[in-house]
């Protein structure tokens, strides 16, 4: 098998800036950095919390854009489901971070790094499902 798109550098700084905004996030704001919470309390907005909230999401949306304009090269990804597969999917995901109480970025950056013994096996829980939903859609349905 060949390996394709290994890239090591630009994930270990990818790692680093993500652990960075989380241990920030943290530190001045008592918050954990988990988006599906964050992005959650903003429906309905409680009116102490939409500034930092908004000012996350945005950062996310537009890390991007600034990654281009600052030179970055992002590849395109093509995505092959068709639009029910996608909503149905982001469905699950958002049904899924309810029924474990957080995201892989609330469990598994911000919970291991805080060793909490929940986020640990929720993280676990999580690369199970993935690994599982991955053969299943590859193998067993032939997607």
């Amino acid at each position: 098998m060949e390996i394709v798109n290994f890239t090591p550098i630009p994930a270990f700084v990818g790692g680093l800036l993500i652990g960075l905004s989380s241990i920030l996030l943290l530190g001045l704001n008592g918050r954990i950095a988990g988006v599906s919470g964050i992005l959650g309390g903003l429906l309905p907005p409680a009116d102490s919390d939409t500034t930092w909230r908004l000012a996350f999401i945005l950062g996310l949306v537009l890390g991007g854009e600034f990654f281009v304009m600052w030179g970055g090269d992002l590849r395109a990804v093509l995505i092959e489901a068709n639009t029910p597969t996608l909503i149905a999917a982001g469905l699950l995901v958002g049904f899924g971070t309810r029924l474990g109480s957080g995201c892989t970025s609330g469990h598994g950056i911000c919970g291991i790094g805080r060793l909490s013994p929940r986020s640990i096996v929720a993280t676990v829980i999580f690369v199970a499902v993935a690994a599982v939903t991955v053969f299943v859609v590859r193998h067993v349905i032939g997607g």
